[in-house]
């Protein structure tokens, strides 16, 4: 039987990696790299750099191809990321059934954890169910975008007692959560905490985290927005892509 693992390996920093994740990578074959261009070269490199380092108990292998792109231009945009998904899937199914052999373990290593905000997990199990192919798999917990980004502005993610939701900047274009006291926003293309006119909003919002090339910003979210907007233009023209996520709060009414 092939066995495949889904690593998470964190937001960034080569030390976000988990003692779980270094054993796991320690039992590897196969490393499936998805290549998403020129200008996300640095994204490979962390990955490679991360077997360097940890993986001392057996020789290794990269895999690279092609990593598809979303339409992003028109459409229904779920429609949109359904196809998207099928044709990883196709990539992922090729892979697996070209380059693993029976007793080989392979492996997908995903940004910050394979559970938030990622399709490997759901990729794989409709692989599965086609049928063609069959393997088994685990999945490796990561340090998130999320966690991160707290620990770097050293602040907690909630209040005491509080609520905490994480949403996309396209589900916060409909205004601020109205039962949610903390708000983390993830995959924003638009800027969209502009849209929100509340003198009370603060951001806590961080670029690249855990890299080399770090950002980080917080303030009155009135006071601070148009820096963001900026320096994260700036810093998206000079890399070619851009990893940010954001905290949204109201100011502490003294309660906690």
């Amino acid at each position: 039987m092939k066995k495949l693992l889904i690593i998470g390996i964190g937001a960034g920093n080569p030390e976000y990696i988990t003692i779980q994740a270094v054993k796991a990578l320690n039992q590897v074959d196969v490393f499936f790299i998805m290549d998403k261009g020129d200008s996300k070269e640095k994204l490979i490199h962390l990955r490679q750099e991360i077997c360097e380092r940890y993986i001392t108990e057996r020789d290794y292998r990269f895999v690279e191809a092609s990593s598809p792109e979303r339409q992003r231009e028109g459409g229904d945009y779920r429609a949109n990321v359904r196809d998207l998904n099928l044709a990883k899937q196709q990539v992922f199914e090729r892979l697996i059934d070209e380059e693993l052999a029976d007793g080989e373990c392979g492996a997908f290593l995903v940004w910050g954890d394979p559970s938030l905000y990622d399709s490997t997990i759901r990729i794989l199990e409709s692989i599965l169910r086609g049928g063609r192919i069959q393997f088994e798999f685990d999945v490796i917990p990561g340090i998130t975008s999320v966690q991160a980004l707290t620990a770097r502005h050293k602040v907690p993610l909630n209040r005491i007692g509080k609520s905490v939701q994480i949403t996309t900047g396209r589900r916060l274009a409909e205004g601020f959560p109205e039962n949610a006291d903390s708000v983390v926003v993830m995959l924003d293309a638009e800027d969209t905490y502009q849209q929100l006119n509340d003198p009370q909003l603060e951001i806590y919002w961080g670029a690249y985290v855990g890299t080399p090339d770090e950002i980080l910003i917080s303030g009155k979210l009135n006071e601070v927005a148009d820096e963001i907007r900026r320096v994260r233009h700036d810093a998206r023209e000079a890399n070619g892509w851009i990893m940010d996520t954001y905290l949204l709060r109201r100011a502490d009414d003294g309660e906690d």
